[in-house]
């Protein structure tokens, strides 16, 4: 049971609280002043979406928080919306909750019934999971949807694996081709820059030696022959000394040049200039070797080795893959035959749980004004869920006319008939847990006696469960045991929507408008003596 409802700062709301009766609550207003939105904040405290711009303009963020009774205990459920980001936040009993543990608790505490709901009707494919509801236990329904989703990641995944084992079988033999010419050359990381970097030290190492052996030349080739003409002028300078003192002076001088080329001349001998044309002949065959190689495969150094890793993987791959395919074969081939014979138990519970709801939801429709005559049928037809996997689907049939043949559903409802048969399903549904319902217009295209029929169902509902219900009716309205307000007014050219509890003449006031006016008070004593009796 829904006790309390807070929200803050949600579209044009920007303070409003309320508290529920036990029983029937009934919200009425003018169209468009905001009813169905207070109902769409408990679906959002629930989990549903809500974009950001909702969030009242001015504001950080908007709030909305419930307190539930369940299991005769209080539970606080609260969200939070971020304006700026648009993140929201759960909080159950004050600590944080995850949004799968808030849903998971939906079922329990609230069932929202609106003219959507009529829409859902309208798809065949919403009527399997009316029966799937009412199943007593939801177990095989659980088994059959886990191996169908591991079927359907299985085949996905053999998919990906045949289409890529038959795009690498078509490149196996060029695969092969590329490795084989890698393997032929053997290349390494770093290879290439190591073997420049050796050949220009090898280059650099020839220009020295070129340059030594013309020193060396310089110093002792016949033509100048440089040491042994500096030692004979020495001795004639000396000659010349002993006649001319100052010629003795020049010799000192020259003696010490001589010793500075000796000295050039041990330093020159002393270096290794040994030839590296054989080394040098080994890495220039290297380095072609690894340019052809780029050239034959059109890619560098680093990328072939990249490839080099990739092929081996792919070749692995193919090796391997067949195996692998395999085993995916035998896995979807056991999960396949677990499925079946999930689904061959399932659709015999599905068809003894149909004839126990056909009978319910006849009776129901009866007292909500339908024929005694009517009758509900369910027409099943093979439906492949997973290749060679076939599974009954249901489809709802009826016969709302005594004399008419069986028609889907969704092909002769009328609008009012789509109200009362929603009407229906939920009140046997609510008979699981009675958690809260919530109506929002499900009235629509019915009144006259069949609108007091519904009024008597919804009444006899809010007897051991709470209802909230939003109605243009006022003949649904005053059943209420708590009848609130909602209206929409401008202050300070700022749009607000409200909503307020109305005592016993405030309820009356909003009767007799929802009946043309003053005029309806009358009217509005007489239904309320009627309701009464």
């Amino acid at each position: 049971m829904l006790e309390l409802l807070k929200i803050k700062n949600l579209a044009l709301i920007e303070d409003m609280e309320l508290e529920f009766h036990p029983g029937l609550n009934v919200l009425t207003g003018e169209s468009g002043a905001g009813k169905s939105f207070i109902l769409r904040a408990l679906d959002f405290i629930m989990g549903e979406k809500i974009q950001a711009s909702m969030v009242r303009p001015g504001t950080h963020k908007a709030m909305v928080e419930a307190i539930f009774l369940a299991d005769d205990q209080e539970m606080i459920l609260r969200r939070e919306l971020a304006a700026e980001t648009g993140r929201s936040r759960f909080f159950l009993n004050d600590s944080l909750a995850s949004q799968d543990k808030v849903r998971s608790l939906r079922d329990k505490l609230l069932i929202h019934t609106s003219q959507h709901g009529q829409q859902k009707l309208l798809k065949p494919g919403f009527h399997g999971l009316i029966l799937d509801s009412f199943l007593p236990d939801k177990s095989l329904l659980t088994d059959r949807n886990l191996v169908l989703g591991q079927l359907v990641k299985l085949a996905n995944e053999k998919k990906t694996l045949e289409v890529r084992l038959s795009s690498l079988s078509e490149k196996r033999d060029y695969l092969e081709f590329q490795r084989s010419q890698i393997e032929k050359v053997k290349p390494q990381k770093g290879e290439e820059e190591e073997l420049i970097s050796t050949r220009e030290k090898i280059k650099r190492r020839a220009e020295l030696a070129q340059s030594v052996q013309k020193a060396l030349d310089i110093l002792h080739s016949p033509e100048t022959n440089l040491l042994d003409n500096f030692f004979e002028l020495k001795k004639t300078l000396i000659s010349l000394g002993e006649n001319e003192p100052d010629y003795s002076a020049h010799a000192v001088e020259l003696e010490n040049v001589q010793a500075l080329f000796e000295d050039i001349d041990r330093t020159l001998r002393s270096t290794d200039v040994r030839a590296d044309t054989m080394e040098l002949e080994a890495v220039e065959s290297r380095l072609w070797e690894l340019a052809q190689l780029r050239r034959k495969l059109n890619r560098s150094l680093e990328e072939i080795l990249s490839l080099g890793q990739e092929i081996e993987e792919n070749i692995s791959f193919l090796d391997q893959g067949e195996l692998s395919l395999m085993q995916l074969r035998k896995r979807e081939e056991k999960l396949g035959n677990e499925l079946s014979e999930t689904i061959s138990e399932l659709d015999s519970m599905r068809k003894k749980s149909a004839l126990d709801l056909k009978i319910k939801l006849e009776n129901e429709l009866r007292v909500l004004g339908f024929s005694q005559h009517m009758r509900i049928d369910f027409e099943y037809s093979p439906e492949e869920i997973y290749p060679g996997i076939f599974e009954n689907k249901l489809r709802l049939l009826w016969v709302p006319n005594p004399g008419q043949p069986a028609q889907p559903l969704d092909k002769i409802a009328s609008g009012g008939e789509l109200s009362r048969f929603l009407l229906a399903l939920v009140g046997l549904k609510s008979e699981q847990n009675l958690p809260t319902l919530l109506f929002d217009e499900v009235d629509s295209g019915i009144g006259g006696t069949i609108l007091n029929q519904v009024g008597q169902r919804i009444r006899d509902l809010a007897e051991d469960r709470q209802v909230i219900l939003i109605t243009h009716w006022a003949q649904l309205a005053c059943l209420a045991q708590k009848h609130f307000l909602v209206q929409k007014n401008v202050i300070d050219r700022e749009t607000y929507t409200f909503c307020q509890g109305l005592s016993a003449q405030e309820s009356k006031q909003e009767l007799a408008r929802m009946f043309g006016g003053e005029n309806g008070l009358k009217l509005v004593e007489e239904l309320k003596n009627e309701t009464r009796n």
